[in-house]
């Protein structure tokens, strides 16, 4: 049996199938978000999706069959071009949107996905590498403080363009990363308690003023307190209005013909689609609030399976992090955890109310090429991961570290 045959027996296959089933159902809804639409750019979206899932596809089974400790020599490179690209989206090229978004010609991509993936990477090198390199680096304080300039350049440059949810990803992923990576728990307490500090200086001085205002209408919505419909509650009001008219089985099946409203028209009827009545902005219907679109066509059941499938992805990535065969695999797995269950509680929380609105995409199901590209090549990092868990180690230090692992009280009292 050659290894290449044999590195494919090993895949994860219950995970691509879970995987396959995310990205059908995201192509599917973004084509029905758009089926109705005529002579616009938004109609082929769901073309364009299917492309990026091809080329990701193919980053997915290159990275699934590289051995992991090989695609790790070049994070530092990835993470270097990713600064790079992050400050010429603040200062020159050709800027898209919201100042997130770089052109260099026909290709427009989002940097800041690719400073997430070399990211992801270069931590976990930091946290389970470095300490075999010399002594000094097993201090936690050490590992933390070089973690935290790592997470940290990249983070306040995203936050400066302004992109706040794609900042908060990255305290989500280092928080994770510092507990898997064995950083004493002391340390983590102080991190999250000088946070709390921090936390309410940087609303007041460090947050925009559309950035305060769409958490002062949350907070106002979630109290009953009166809020401007016509301006910031808008999207958010209709958000509710489209789920919760949907009912257990959705808009799609009491209306086969789903055919649209005139403008005129109220939304709240069952028989109606909100986000086909042009209530909730088109281009975001089939990105930030992709969740909404399909809640309302597909009403309770569907979002119950969407959820359940998310759930079954983090399971599985859980399960093949505990099978890792060494720490800097369970690191990989633990940035890749904390960025998908983020982005997904994000995602679906802002669509039904539970968190201000932040502008995260739901991970497979959203429309964006950058983000389809490196969530499938994440994927595979986890996949190269669990292929080559059986792989022997090459270095008598891996082989060392395998074997301190301490019974879980032991190590609990250690960390405190």
């Amino acid at each position: 049996m050659t290894p290449l045959f044999r590195k494919l027996l090993s895949i994860n296959w219950l995970l691509i199938m879970v995987l396959a089933a995310l990205l059908i159902f995201g192509v599917h809804s973004i084509h029905s978000a758009t089926d109705h639409l005529t002579g616009e750019n938004l109609a082929n979206k769901w073309n364009k999706q299917i492309i990026s899932i091809g080329l990701g596809l193919v980053l997915f089974f290159a990275a699934t069959l590289i051995d992991y400790r090989w695609i790790r020599l070049g994070a530092l490179p990835m993470y270097l071009v990713s600064i790079i690209l992050l400050l010429s989206t603040n200062h020159g090229g050709d800027k898209v949107g919201a100042e997130s978004w770089l052109r260099i010609g026909p290709i427009s991509f989002q940097p800041s996905q690719l400073a997430l993936v070399s990211g992801i990477l270069m931590l976990a090198i930091i946290l389970a590498e470095l300490p075999k390199m010399h002594r000094i680096f097993e201090s936690s304080f050490i590992r933390i403080c070089i973690a935290g300039v790592t997470a940290g350049i990249p983070c306040m440059i995203i936050l400066a363009e302004p992109d706040l949810g794609s900042a908060m990803v990255w305290l989500a992923v280092l928080m994770l990363m510092l507990i898997i990576g064995r950083i004493l728990l002391r340390y983590i307490i102080v991190i999250v308690e000088l946070g709390m500090i921090v936390l309410p200086i940087l609303y007041f001085f460090g947050l925009k003023d559309y950035q305060k205002e769409r958490i002062e209408t949350w907070l106002n919505m979630l109290n009953d307190r009166p809020v401007d419909e016509l301006g910031a509650a808008w999207v958010p009001k209709h958000n509710l209005i489209a789920i919760g008219s949907a009912g257990y089985t959705g808009k799609i099946y009491n209306n086969p013909n789903n055919s649209p409203l005139p403008t005129t028209s109220m939304p709240g009827s069952n028989s109606k689609l909100v986000t086909q009545m042009g209530f909730i902005p088109k281009n975001v219907a089939i990105n930030d609030f992709i969740f909404v679109t399909i809640a309302e066509r597909y009403g309770f059941r569907g979002a119950t399976i969407l959820i359940s499938l998310f759930a079954s992805t983090l399971i599985l990535l859980l399960y093949m992090g505990y099978r890792a065969r060494d720490s800097l695999g369970r690191l990989i797995i633990a940035g890749c955890i904390a960025q998908l269950f983020f982005h997904v509680f994000m995602n679906i929380g802002m669509c039904v109310l539970l968190v201000p609105i932040t502008g995260l995409p739901l991970p497979f199901i959203s429309y964006g090429g950058t983000f389809i590209l490196m969530m499938l090549f994440m994927m595979g990092m986890c996949q190269s991961v669990w292929v080559h868990r059986h792989h022997s180690a090459n270095e008598e230090g891996e082989k060392k570290l395998e074997q301190d692992d301490l019974p879980l009280i032991h190590h609990a009292v250690n960390r405190i």
